[in-house]
């Protein structure tokens, strides 16, 4: 073993002895800020009036819909503009609001109606921010510190006896739509495929693959690099969730800080770029992972699994659910500022 493995190996064991230590009672903590389930306690239904639907696709926005599939019974979503005056809540999704403030009702404000700010977007992917002053009295955004915290996903607590390790035939995949050269990822990717070789997919390598044909290929795969476009705080998407973890392969992340994935998933279920002096050292390490140690990658499956919040109702109906403890009153000054900082 060369010292350069020692190193990293070193720098690696030393991250999960903390980490792994901090991951449970920081689980813990995170059930509580994150409520998966449960019912609105309103006296009648409570509504939320969509104002334009996010991306402009179309909703199930059906009277029962939060009820039947995401657990409340007294939330009610609607994008019917003429129900205005009745909504409790008004839900706004930033990329139709970032060219114009023209779409903003312009009736005249409801006294204690709320009007949340709704974006799963990095503050470097958007525009359209300045002027938004003592708009919104919420935010519902990716970030833990949000008012409404609607992260890509979760682990939930589901105990196993046996752990089911999809058969790989290949080492390392990436699936990458927008590839730019100027990007961290992109000079990342250029020097790890020096030392290792990596299969791309993606309309950026003119390999799409076809939504079923997504987590199949990847299970093929020993490792997955989960590079974020933009490095924020708790920026940390399906990239992880869906092509890592629901894959079943181990994501080799580039994103925030270690500390701050560990907030989400324990130490020992990814590997973090900034876990090695260079590129080299990661791709040495990867080649010579032995098969112990790479199953011990999955270990974090004997306890939980991963649950994704890739659906626009039920990040809607997520609004109800935390209704009662969101704090009234509350105007941010500067949007921008919030996102930005």
């Amino acid at each position: 073993m060369t010292s350069c493995t020692l190193v990293a190996l070193k720098r690696f064991a030393s991250a999960l002895v903390f980490g792994v230590t901090l991951w449970n009672f920081e689980f813990l903590l995170q059930q509580f800020r994150f409520p998966t389930g449960g019912v609105s306690t309103h006296n009648k239904p409570f509504s939320i009036l969509i104002w334009d639907l996010p991306f402009n696709r179309a909703l199930n926005l059906t009277s029962n819909v939060c009820a039947t599939h995401h657990h409340n019974k007294g939330c009610l979503l609607t994008s019917n503009h003429s129900l205005l005056d009745q909504a409790d809540v008004v839900a706004f999704h930033h990329h139709e609001l970032q060219h114009s403030r023209s779409s903003l009702p312009r009736a005249k404000r409801n006294p204690g109606q709320n009007w949340v700010w709704v974006s799963l977007e990095s503050p470097t992917n958007t525009k359209g921010l300045a002027g938004w002053n003592r708009t919104f009295n919420w935010v519902m955004t990716y970030r833990r510190d949000s008012d409404i915290f609607v992260p890509y996903g979760v682990l939930v607590p589901h105990p196993s006896d046996r752990v089911d390790i999809p058969k790989k035939s290949h080492s390392v995949c990436w699936v990458i739509s927008n590839y730019h050269h100027t990007q961290k990822r992109a000079k990342l990717y250029q020097e790890l495929s020096r030392h290792i070789k990596i299969d791309v997919y993606g309309k950026a390598s003119k390999k799409p693959l076809c939504p079923s044909c997504l987590l199949p290929t990847i299970s093929q795969y020993k490792f997955y690099l989960a590079f974020e476009n933009s490095i924020h705080q708790d920026y940390i998407t399906e990239k992880l969730w869906r092509n890592s973890l629901l894959a079943g392969t181990v994501p080799v992340v580039m994103g925030p800080p270690r500390a701050n994935y560990q907030q989400f998933i324990p130490g020992d279920a990814f590997i973090h770029v900034e876990d090695f002096g260079s590129m080299k050292e990661l791709a040495t390490f990867l080649v010579t992972m032995n098969d112990s140690h790479y199953q011990s990658f999955f270990s974090w499956r004997q306890r939980y699994t991963v649950k994704l919040y890739d659906n626009w109702q039920e990040r809607f109906c997520t609004i109800c659910n935390q209704y009662p403890s969101l704090p009234w009153g509350k105007v941010y000054p500067s949007l921008e500022d919030w996102f930005r900082n």
